[in-house]
């Protein structure tokens, strides 16, 4: 079922309505808002044996059954956190019978009345048990949707061949056909939101389709990325994955005044390579001027040392490391303890500065010793997730360090020390570490793609296989040997085939297939931009992108969940009434001065959605601007809230 451009239904029945009418009737918003997202994913679960394990049954088994079955415990040698731990079996032998449910332990011990039964003091529902039991069933099938992997490592002519030969052999490989491209105007619309952050103005999208052909798509992207707008949208991007979203308490202000949001502008501005610009932050010196504010990182963590490290660990490796703080992880056995703590040295001798965003660093300290299960304590060394140890002198027991104005190259309120753990470990971190290019490349794969190749974007890890691992490898080794070239990756994915996809009709495609687009829904950011652009504002307004991200926090995220609270902002916020009243708008006066109805229908679907209404849409639309031709200002107004918040313009085309 098509839901596009539908959602003029949920206001427009059988009678026209005005906004103040649709307000009253959430339910019909809501199921647009977020029972449309939920119908959107749930065809694309994949049947195979492969989607079973990581959609249903390792998740169960995660819950129920790693505790005692998994990295920290095998009871009865039975490891339950990988497929071939599965079928390893446990001390008394196979668990599992390919193909063979009814023969295998592993199902038969989930009956009610089986002794033993498993898991102890729990019973599994129907809908639980059939999963593990379609799982064994499928084990006998050869492996279906399993990426292509090259023999040797392939060459291609640049990132866009790449994508495309990739993922056009998973299509194969799955037996998937791929959607039919979107057109020129939808793909315009694409790109502006995702380089600029907001639709394209009407003239921007004219000027689009008269280029040539040929050429037009690749030089809108390279204008894109050379504007102002380009660089604000990846600040505000980067800036929640890195520090979250600012809240209340003056957070924002702060960020801003600190120079953070004018360093993260500047990297992409200038297009720094972005090793530089990791380094720049975990430094957190400041002495160079396209420095500045890069301290913001380190300082709004408050001298919470395990906090920066659980911060620093998506950026440099791809995965969080928060659940090795313990114990080593209970899911993923190649992060340890020792990795978490070993972070947490790197920066357990920064301490903020008072008034300023300047986080000194001392010379001496900072020796720490952590304590796992078995209670024996170790000593915290700085280990790398590939198991290098940045090496330095430890002070013998019962020795006390001596700190002195000798041990510093500045000595005043930076607190420079001539060796440093922050730019030792940065040295480390970023030299032989192929974890930040596939982490930053995974990251923009899932901004302008809707899914990582590896999901989620900060589990990096073995628990989460990349859906095409040769291609993430290839772009991986790709942005690093091109000295970590932002501009160069982001231009490759969308000028590639697979970015300008449009939505399969129908069939059972799995999301990681990357067969057709991706449902995502517009941050804040961008709604309150294209707002303003259907407005005809133009001024920035931070008041009404304040309300807008207050209200609609998420970047994206996991799994797309909308709330009651979101769909009432969006239903009655006093933010959009303003915009829209005809001493704001220019639209609005230009709309309720067209002659007919069918212009103000036509030009009003144009400015919103970019597109002219089907038949259905525009009898309906008629019949409303007919039931409300009193007011014809108010009745515009309504008309533009009901397409300005509906899901085809809150979600990117």
């Amino acid at each position: 079922m098509d839901f596009r451009g539908r959602c003029c239904e949920t206001w427009l029945v059988d009678e026209a309505v005005s906004v103040s009418d649709w307000c009253v009737m959430p339910q019909r918003y809501w199921f647009f808002l977020c029972v449309l997202p939920v119908c959107l994913q749930s065809s694309a679960v994949g049947q195979d044996a492969s989607a079973l394990w990581s959609q249903q049954v390792q998740p169960l088994f995660d819950q129920y059954c790693v505790k005692c079955h998994g990295p920290l415990e095998q009871h009865s040698g039975l490891e339950l956190d990988t497929v071939a731990g599965v079928l390893q079996g446990a001390d008394g032998g196979a668990v599992v019978v390919p193909g063979k449910p009814e023969d295998s332990r592993l199902f038969q011990y989930l009956a009610a009345d089986s002794e033993p039964h498993m898991p102890p003091g729990k019973q599994l529902t129907q809908a639980q048990q059939r999963s593990v039991q379609q799982w064994i069933s499928r084990l006998s099938q050869a492996p279906e949707g399993q990426p292509v992997v090259s023999a040797g490592v392939r060459s291609f002519s640049s990132v866009t061949e790449a994508v495309d030969v990739c993922i056009a052999e998973g299509w194969a490989v799955r037996g998937v056909a791929a959607a039919e491209p979107v057109s020129d105007d939808v793909w315009c619309r694409r790109v502006y939101l995702d380089l600029a952050g907001r639709i394209p103005t009407a003239a921007e999208l004219d000027s689009f389709l008269q280029s040539p052909v040929g050429v037009r798509r690749a030089e809108l992207v390279d204008r894109l990325l050379q504007s102002g707008e380009y660089a604000v949208r990846m600040r505000e991007l980067w800036d929640v994955f890195l520090l979250g979203r600012p809240g209340r308490n003056g957070r924002e202000d702060r960020r801003r005044q600190h120079g953070w949001w004018s360093f993260l502008e500047g990297a992409f501005r200038d297009n720094r390579p972005w090793d530089e610009t990791v380094r720049s932050m975990l430094v957190a010196r400041g002495d160079r001027v396209e420095d500045r504010g890069a301290s913001w990182f380190l300082y709004e963590r408050r001298n919470n040392h395990q906090a920066i490290a659980e911060a620093v660990a998506p950026l440099i490796y791809g995965t969080r490391i928060d659940c090795a703080q313990c114990h080593d992880h209970p899911l993923t056995r190649e992060i340890r303890q020792a990795h978490y703590w070993g972070l947490v040295t790197a920066f357990n001798r920064s301490k903020n500065v008072d008034g300023g965003a300047v986080v000194a660093e001392s010379a001496t300290g900072g020796f720490v010793n952590f304590t796992n299960l078995k209670k024996e304590s170790q000593p915290a060394l700085m280990v790398l997730l590939d198991e290098r140890v940045v090496a330095e002198v430890r002070p013998g027991e019962g020795v006390k360090e001596e700190d002195g104005e000798s041990l510093y190259v500045d000595g005043g309120a930076k607190q420079v020390p001539k060796v440093s753990r922050r730019e030792v470990f940065a040295e480390a971190a970023l030299t032989g570490n192929p974890l930040l290019a596939r982490a930053f490349v995974n990251r923009m794969w899932s901004v302008l793609l809707g899914r990582g190749l590896v999901h989620p974007v900060d589990e990096m890890n073995g628990r989460n296989p990349a859906s095409h691992p040769e291609l993430l490898d290839w772009l991986s080794r790709d942005f690093e040997s091109h000295g970590y070239d932002v501009q160069r990756l982001i231009r490759g994915l969308v000028l590639s085939r697979v970015y300008g996809l449009g939505v399969l009709s129908a069939g059972d495609v799995p999301v990681s297939a990357f067969a057709e687009a991706t449902e995502r829904p517009l941050t804040g950011e961008q709604i309150a931009r294209s707002w303003r652009v259907v407005a005809g504002v133009v001024a920035e307004d931070d008041g009404l992108r304040r309300k807008v991200t207050g209200a609609l926090p998420d970047v994206s995220p996991r799994e797309y969940s909308a709330t009651w609270q979101q769909a009432q902002f969006l239903s009655g916020t006093e933010a959009l009434a303003e915009l829209l009243r005809p001493e704001v708008s220019p639209t609005v006066v230009r709309l309720a001065a067209l002659p007919s109805v069918e212009e103000r229908v036509r030009e009003s679907f144009l400015a919103v959605w970019g597109r002219l209404p089907d038949v259905e849409e525009r009898e309906r639309s008629e019949q409303f601007f007919a039931a409300h031709a009193g007011d014809v200002s108010a009745a515009v107004r309504d008309f533009l809230w009901a397409l300005m918040t509906s899901a085809e313009f809150l979600t990117v085309p």
